[in-house]
């Protein structure tokens, strides 16, 4: 079982989980943790720490939701995700969105956190995508 951490700057993570539970209902392998300018960076780290202990319980593994490359929530995952003391194991993507969240629940029974993560890349990329005109009609039936 894969158990997701979505980590991010301000209210972001919590607001994420909140609309998943709208559209999705409950989604009890998802864990949340921010980066509040209150507690700082420091704070993040001790808070982090804590809930990757309680989401790793009995997983085979924790993948970290970020909400960008390179910030404080990305730095303080990777230096869990690359030390080889971290159990279970850590891995980390980056773009966290409302589609990745909710496609989660596609992947939380793997058990190779690592093909999880691939496996919710190739979920997520197509939802991605540039609004264009439709240039025929349409049908209004489904």
């Amino acid at each position: 079982m894969i158990n997701v951490i979505v980590a991010t700057h301000g209210p972001l993570a919590n607001a994420l989980l909140t609309s998943s539970k709208m559209v999705y209902g409950d989604l009890p392998h998802v864990y949340t943790v921010t980066l509040s300018e209150q507690a700082g960076i420091e704070g993040f780290k001790a808070d982090f720490s804590r809930v990757l202990k309680h989401a790793g319980e009995d997983a085979d593994g924790v993948l970290v939701l970020c909400d960008m490359q390179s910030g404080t929530p990305w730095n303080v995952a990777c230096h869990h995700a690359f030390s080889t003391e971290t159990q279970p194991p850590v891995a980390v993507l980056a773009g966290v969105n409302f589609p990745m969240l909710l496609q989660s629940e596609e992947i939380c029974s793997l058990t190779s956190v690592h093909a999880a993560a691939d496996a919710l890349l190739a979920l997520t990329l197509p939802t991605l995508m540039k609004a264009a005109p439709v240039l025929s009609a349409q049908s209004d039936d489904f």
